[in-house]
């Protein structure tokens, strides 16, 4: 750097760009300026500045020598600049068109924004649509987006002036705030931090997607207000892939597919819990019994615990304290308060602490396919995505510390394994650290957190760090998994824990005589079998593996004289394990294969005349490919195979090596 800039007083600074380059500059020159003097190019696609790490306007002025980046829509940055501004923008265009409303905040969210607004009448698909509309004439106009950063008595003179009371409120929220920035829309004028894009060119390819309710600070004591959302991106073509995915998702809907596969359905009787149909019971039992292969497999003990328990065991654990509003709670005659249990854990723990445990003993990897219960608000409610009931293959795994790092890695591994076996290849790993809100020292946090890393860096996974996101007990990881249309889930959580063994007193006997904790790891792979279950009905388009399809083949008649022979084949099929149902019903044979096809039976067995005379059946699968005309013995072992699970078909392969190994040790 220039010995000039070192003064304050000196008329020039030196800006440095992501290359390295220097470019001198007069002080107080903007973002907008540094960009044109590069090149007019740039200067067009100028959203905003990055100085010293810090975002700001493109008509920001630069005080100092300062490391700086332009911000364009390509940059993520950038993308979320414009989604902030459309907020901005429905704004303008609301209170263009309804003068009377109030406006409240305008946050961005995830590929897109909403506004929050009060208004005497809820808002309807057509305001909607108009909304948009006046949006769009808005934008037509390229009008500048001017800042002005005024004293904090200004802008509430302006918002008093204009009776935009929320924003007062939002004010007074800010009592250390003496200064505001503000931005003005033409008339309309919004109070926010920044920044926002210069101008409204940059907001054209946008649209308005959904209306909802709100509270006034997400508390449903508070009155309700409407929320619109939408979604903005940098260019034309990201925007028709997006309305094309959200189509899509709409069409791969669970709840939908629910309904037309005759999964389950909800009622208001019992708000948040599934009533399972018997096909839908038949997807969740076999999610339940490929899990205890695997865990059996793994060494894995099943248990199960009470689903009620004590207050005062809640209160050891620290839920009490950290969770008394997520759990349903009632009191005895006798004046006992008890809790339906939110998590596994506690029980878990007492079953441990039933009996000495001894250094030999561990690690001990004990399995629950437990029930719990949260109170979720009804707002928050979705399908099978979102519920107060539901079942977790949760598991605790007692260790020593010196089997910490390999138990991590061992969860890991069969984690990740398992979600590829369900078509899921795209899988990325959060790590998330210690909350604000937590026991225990930093000394144990720095030893869990140390095993977590440790296990994925000595299998070369790439990770994401999420500071401050961990229980309140222990760091964790989060597997979040990519489903075919690209939206991610996060599903599977692995936490590492001695805050809880400590708590509750739970101990071994080591290898010197002296009682010692265990480490305790919190692992749950599917996360809630209910929400993995839609997970699955959605990433498949309702077309399940044919090893998890609640019904794997259907054998259907040509005509009512063919109907014993398609009953016997349907019946030989389920003596041999095949999930199989028979069509007899007196209906075209057209008809009945679409029927079938609709409900994504992954095999459609035909029989006829031929058939029954050649002990024969011709064969399709769903997606209408030939299969043939096979003899009897060939279709069930055909049939046989595909239904396998693919954890049995890999078992199968092992016990095959494993005799032909043994008759070749005893020859």
């Amino acid at each position: 750097m220039s010995s000039v800039s070192e003064t304050e007083n000196a008329s020039t600074i030196f800006v440095t760009l992501p290359d390295g380059s220097q470019r001198a500059v007069p002080r107080s020159t903007t973002i907008l300026e540094v960009a044109t003097a590069i090149g007019p190019g740039l200067a067009r696609n100028t959203l905003a500045g990055k100085v010293d790490g810090k975002l700001v306007d493109a008509v920001d002025p630069i005080e100092q020598d300062s490391a700086l980046q332009i911000i364009t829509p390509k940059d993520d940055e950038g993308l979320e600049i414009i989604r902030h501004s459309c907020a901005h923008l429905i704004g303008h265009a609301v209170k263009q068109l309804y003068p009377s409303a109030k406006m409240v905040i305008g946050p961005v969210i995830d590929e897109g924004f909403y506004y929050d607004i009060a208004f005497e009448r809820p808002f309807t698909h057509e305001d909607l649509a108009a909304i948009e509309k006046r949006m769009r004439e808005l934008i037509a106009k390229d009008y500048d987006v001017i800042k002005r950063v005024l004293p904090r008595e200004e802008v509430i003179g302006i918002f008093s002036e204009r009776g935009e009371d929320y924003k007062l409120r939002l004010i007074e929220d800010m009592p250390a705030e003496q200064k505001m920035g503000m931005y003005f829309h033409e008339e309309y004028v919004d109070m926010c931090r920044g920044p926002h894009v210069p101008n409204t060119r940059f907001l054209k390819h946008f649209k308005l997607t959904k209306l909802s309710g709100a509270y006034w600070r997400g508390d449903a004591n508070n009155e309700q207000l409407q929320r619109i959302y939408g979604t903005a991106w940098s260019d034309k073509k990201q925007l028709k892939a997006y309305i094309q995915r959200i189509e899509e998702a709409e069409k791969r809907d669970h709840r939908k597919l629910g309904r037309e596969l005759d999964l389950f359905h909800f009622h208001d009787d019992a708000p948040g819990a599934v009533f399972w149909h018997p096909k839908g019971w038949s997807v969740f039992q076999q999610l339940i019994a490929y899990m205890r292969r695997c865990q059996q497999d793994a060494g894995y003990v099943e248990m199960n615990s009470p689903d009620v328990m004590d207050r005062s065991l809640w209160e050891i654990s620290g839920h009490w304290q950290n969770y008394r509003e997520h759990m349903f709670t009632t009191e005895t005659e006798d004046g006992r308060a008890l809790a339906l249990k939110p998590m596994n854990c506690p029980g878990s723990v007492l079953l441990y602490r039933h009996g000495l445990k001894s250094y030999r003993d561990l690690p001990i990897r004990m399995c629950e396919f437990g029930k719990v219960h949260r109170y979720e608000p009804s707002g928050a409610l979705h399908g099978l995505l979102r519920v107060r009931h539901f079942t977790q293959d949760d598991a605790h795994i007692y260790c020593t510390p010196q089997q910490m790092d390999e138990e991590c890695r061992e969860v890991v591994a069969l984690v990740l394994e398992i979600y590829r076996q369900f078509g899921f290849e795209d899988v990325r790993i959060k790590l998330s650290t210690r909350p604000d809100n937590r026991m225990g020292d930093d000394a144990t946090w720095d030893q869990l957190e140390g095993a977590l890393v440790r296990s994925l860096e000595s299998m070369a996974l790439a990770y994401q760090v999420n500071p401050g996101e961990g229980a309140f007990y222990g760091p964790k990881l989060e597997f979040v998994l990519r489903d075919a249309i690209g939206r991610d889930w996060q599903c599977g959580t692995l936490q590492v824990d001695m805050n809880l063994p400590e708590r509750f007193g739970i101990e071994y006997v080591a290898e010197d005589g002296e009682r010692k904790r265990p480490v305790m790891l919190h692992r749950a792979l599917f996360g809630s079998l209910e929400r993995f279950t839609g997970i699955l009905i959605e990433h498949h388009a309702g077309k399940l593996p044919t090893w998890l399809a609640p019904v794997q083949a259907v054998v259907l008649s040509i005509t009512e004289d063919h109907a014993t022979y398609v009953k016997d084949v349907a019946q030989l099929l389920r003596g041999a394990g095949v999930r199989a149902e028979s069509d007899v019903r007196n209906e075209k044979i057209g008809y009945k294969i679409r029927e079938q096809t609709l409900q994504r039976v992954p095999f459609l067995l035909v029989a006829g005349a031929r058939e029954r005379d050649t002990g024969t059946i011709a064969i399709r699968s769903r997606d209408g490919e030939d299969l043939g005309t096979l003899p009897l013995q060939e279709a069930l072992a055909l049939l046989t195979q595909e239904a396998q699970g693919p954890d049995e078909a890999a078992r199968a392969r092992r016990q095959a090596e494993l005799t032909e190994l043994l008759v070749a040790n005893e020859s």
